[in-house]
């Protein structure tokens, strides 16, 4: 288990396109902007033109996204009878969601604008927001009606609403895809080994709660005679003691429905069934020599894991590394390891959260030498609450050795996440 902590500063400002070129998505739809009652203006009806951009347009179910809505120009025009000042304007909006996945999502920008003399159209203004993809495939983006609060002198807000006889058109898109998902059955025996009949006690974890469960004997890839069956608990555990009687049986499974799969299986666990041999004869002497099978076990380096700072705004990627992890295989069976972690929430200032989905790693992975497995790192991608694929060796006739795993990290810190430091807890199973 470790800690991981990510630090935010300051401010971000949106590309701009080249000069005559038109940005992707910039749209026109028509606009109904009646002017404040205290203004006295007749209502500006008129084109608006708007940009829709995400910061990630191929998100993973429970990602969040954030979205900028820039409006670059429109009908609206200055509410009060004279100049209006700098930095007095406030700017809120919404984003229509279609597709995969609907609904609205608020964006909110800056008071931050330059002066704007009597009677002349309102500036440009930027947005943002965030929003949490729910639904894989692909989502469509269009921009909504907003509203252009001014205080000076008094407040007063221009609202422009969409002409409801036009469709307002697409502006962004993004296709997102499910969660990979982990299988974390595992299972457990009391003893390593014992003579033929021996009465194994099994734990077998993991599992959906109320499962009907096979626990069964293996000697290679095919299961022996030996077997009991089970129920998962409301926990998903279950614990049985199976009767090893087939002295093939080199290992101990469990799985749901007919048989083994590695989506809804765990193990093998190793298993030696000792057979006592008939005395020799009374010329001769016997010598033998037990190699006897030790542990799967694992250390790492260090409990604290430190994050990059990032800019306040700007947000982006917190880059790190996890302590160095050694896993010792000493079973001298068959079967192979996983090692597998799964991280919280990060908690900052006031309760703020960043989703633990945030969290990816790239993994690595080596074997000493002399050992007999082969290492295999994880696949690059998110970690999250549900866990993912740290490194793990193949089931093999004989496996075993000393290896050394290490990931780098990287946090994905929204815009305008509230300074201060971030902390989650990463945990780390090997089974």
């Amino acid at each position: 288990m470790a800690v991981l902590a990510a630090t935010t500063g300051s401010a971000l400002s949106a590309p701009a396109a080249a000069e005559g070129e038109t940005p992707p998505g910039q749209v026109d739809f028509p606009t109904h902007c009646p002017a404040p009652q205290e203004a006295g203006l007749p209502p500006a009806d008129g084109p608006t033109t708007a940009r829709i951009t995400v910061d990630n347009p191929a998100p993973q179910v429970g990602d969040t996204v954030t979205v900028t809505y820039q409006v670059v120009r429109t009908p609206a025009v200055n509410p009060v009878g004279g100049a209006l000042p700098a930095d007095v304007l406030t700017p809120t909006g919404r984003i229509l969601l279609a597709g995969a996945q609907s609904g609205e999502v608020t964006v909110v920008g800056a008071k931050r604008n330059d002066p704007v003399p009597a009677g002349a159209a309102l500036p440009a203004v930027t947005m943002t927001g965030t929003f949490t993809v729910t639904a894989p495939g692909e989502t469509t983006l269009a921009p909504g009606g907003y509203t252009l609060h001014t205080s000076h002198l008094l407040d007063l807000d221009t609202t422009c609403t969409a002409d409801a006889a036009s469709p307002v058109p697409v502006s962004a898109r993004l296709t997102a895809t499910e969660l990979p998902t982990a299988n974390l059955r595992t299972v457990f025996l009391g003893a390593a080994q014992g003579g033929p009949g021996a009465k194994v006690k099994v734990t077998a974890a993991g599992f959906p709660p109320g499962a009907a469960l096979t626990v069964a004997g293996r000697a290679g890839a095919a299961e022996t005679a030996d077997r009991v069956s089970a129920t998962a608990d409301e926990l998903g555990t279950a614990l049985v003691e199976l009767p090893v009687t087939d002295k093939a049986t080199t290992a101990v499974i469990a799985y749901e429905g007919g048989a083994w799969s590695a989506r809804q299986g765990s193990g093998p666990a190793a298993y030696t069934v000792i057979d006592a041999a008939p005395p020799p004869p009374s010329a001769t002497q016997k010598v033998t020599a037990t190699v006897e099978p030790g542990v799967l076990g694992m250390t790492q380096t260090g409990e604290d894991i430190t994050l990059g700072a990032v800019p306040y705004g700007d947000g982006g990627a917190a880059p790190g590394r996890i302590g160095t992890v050694t896993v010792t295989d000493a079973r001298g069976g068959p079967a192979g390891w996983t090692l597998i972690g799964k991280v919280t929430d990060f908690t900052g200032p006031g309760g703020i959260r960043i989703p633990g989905a945030s969290l990816s790693w790239t993994p690595r992975c080596a074997a000493a030498e002399g050992s007999r497995s082969v290492c295999t790192p994880g696949s690059a991608g998110v970690v999250g609450a549900d866990g993912a694929v740290l490194a793990s060796t193949p089931d093999a006739p004989l496996v075993g050795g000393t290896f050394t795993i290490d990931a780098t990290v990287t946090l994905k810190v929204p815009p305008y996440t509230p300074p201060g430091a971030y902390t989650a807890v990463l945990t780390l199973t090997l089974s």
